[in-house]
């Protein structure tokens, strides 16, 4: 079923369409929260912020834009994964906790950031698909090349070559847009 249709469906509470968003994307869900507590909480733990991502698409989906289900759900469940954390006292690694605690810097600092954030956004919206998937895959949410291969349904190969060339095509775009 197409997404559109999915939330057309959810956002009239059809429990059916949840059944298809889940079937279609709890392995990308599942991926994302498992790469992020992996190395701290149980299997469990990880499968209930998976439970908790498609619960709050059912109550939220209303918020969902229909060509952006993917990146909805990748958000939400990486935040839901960073705060399952938090709640069973573990920390970030402190390149999270540095993003993510702007009272620590002055606002230029701050503000700055948000800049820099806001342009490799649009570099990466630059990217083509599934380029950009991989690209994301691989530095956002630290899925091996091995695991982006199985994924994704693709060569290692591949994946390591459109890596290659995602850092170039990023490079030369935030260097073009840099000298401006």
């Amino acid at each position: 079923m197409k997404d559109n249709l999915i939330i057309q469906r959810l956002r009239s509470g059809d429990p059916k369409a949840l059944e298809s968003l889940m079937d279609q994307y709890i392995p990308y869900v599942s991926a994302v929260v498992w790469n992020i507590v992996r190395e701290v909480m149980q299997k469990e733990d990880a499968e209930e912020v998976v439970s908790d991502v498609f619960l709050a698409a059912w109550h939220q989906a209303e918020q969902i834009e229909p060509d952006k289900v993917k990146a909805w759900l990748g958000a939400v469940a990486r935040n839901k994964a960073k705060n399952k954390l938090r709640e069973a006292g573990f920390t970030l690694p402190l390149e999270e906790d540095i993003l993510e605690l702007p009272g620590e810097q002055s606002p230029d600092d701050s503000f700055a950031q948000q800049e820099e954030a806001a342009l490799i956004r649009k570099a990466l919206e630059q990217l083509g698909m599934p380029d950009r998937e991989i690209f994301l895959r691989h530095y956002y949410y630290a899925q091996t090349v091995a695991q982006i291969a199985e994924a994704m349904d693709i060569n290692e190969s591949t994946v390591k070559t459109k890596l290659r060339r995602g850092r170039i095509r990023l490079k030369e775009l935030l260097e073009r847009w840099e000298a401006v």
